[in-house]
This record gives C-alpha cells, sequence and structure tokens, in this order.
C-alpha cells in the first residue's frame, strides 16, 4: 500500500507560479512511478506528468511541457510539481498518483494508476 497526500494548491494570477508537493509513505518507493493528474469540471481526468522514482526520468503532457517540472526529494519522499507561466486553463483539481508497474505507458499516463491522493485545487484567475 502507498498513501499519498497533496498540498500546495490554492488560487494564483496568470503567469504566476505554483508549487504542488506529495508526500509518499507505505513502501519502496523507489520501484515506483509517481504521476500527476488533474481534472476540470466537467472534463475527463488529464495526464500532467510522471517521473520514474528510481531513476528520475521524467515524462510531460504536451500542454504543460516547458512550464511545469515534476522532481522528487528522496530524503523527503516527497514529489514536487513545480508549475510556472500558469494558465487559466491550468485549473483543476490535481492528484497525485503512484504505480508499482514501471513501463512506458504507465510514466506516458496510459493505464490507470494503482494509489491515489485526495486531490489539490488549483485556480487561475484571468
Amino acid at each position: 500500500q502507498v498513501q499519498l497526500v497533496e498540498s500546495g494548491g490554492g488560487l494564483v494570477q496568470a503567469g504566476n507560479s505554483l508549487r504542488l508537493s506529495c508526500a509518499a509513505s507505505g513502501r519502496t518507493l523507489s520501484s515506483l512511478a509517481m504521476g500527476w493528474f488533474r481534472q476540470a469540471p466537467g472534463k475527463e481526468r488529464q495526464f500532467v506528468a510522471s517521473i520514474n522514482w528510481g531513476t528520475g526520468t521524467t515524462y510531460y503532457s504536451n500542454s504543460v511541457k516547458g512550464r511545469f517540472t515534476i522532481s522528487r526529494d528522496e530524503v523527503k519522499n516527497t514529489v514536487y510539481l513545480q508549475m510556472s507561466s500558469l494558465k487559466p486553463e491550468d485549473t483543476a483539481v490535481y492528484y497525485c498518483a503512484a504505480d508499482s508497474r514501471i513501463t512506458r505507458r504507465t510514466l506516458s499516463g496510459l493505464v490507470e494508476y494503482e494509489y491515489w491522493g485526495q486531490g489539490t485545487q488549483v485556480t487561475v484567475s484571468s
């Protein structure tokens, strides 16, 4: 089992930055893929970014590439999503997720992750 707790969401103006955190616990994290997803009202959940905890390899959706950065702190067992140049269309509930299947499909967000956090709201005003 993996427990995930997100924090760092809030209201921010377009063009500004925000950093989300996801504290992970419960099993050896080095064998996990960690991902961030988001879901806007009335829309399907969307893959944002992922990281192979063991190697640090990262993947991004085209909509956030160049603006968002995913990273992990192996001491704090925490995954971060640094979001810059935020746009109103980035408004969503952001979820942290983990999966034990470290494959390209998993890291590309093409599978249903096994473990999920409760989500944190990000609102970007224009």
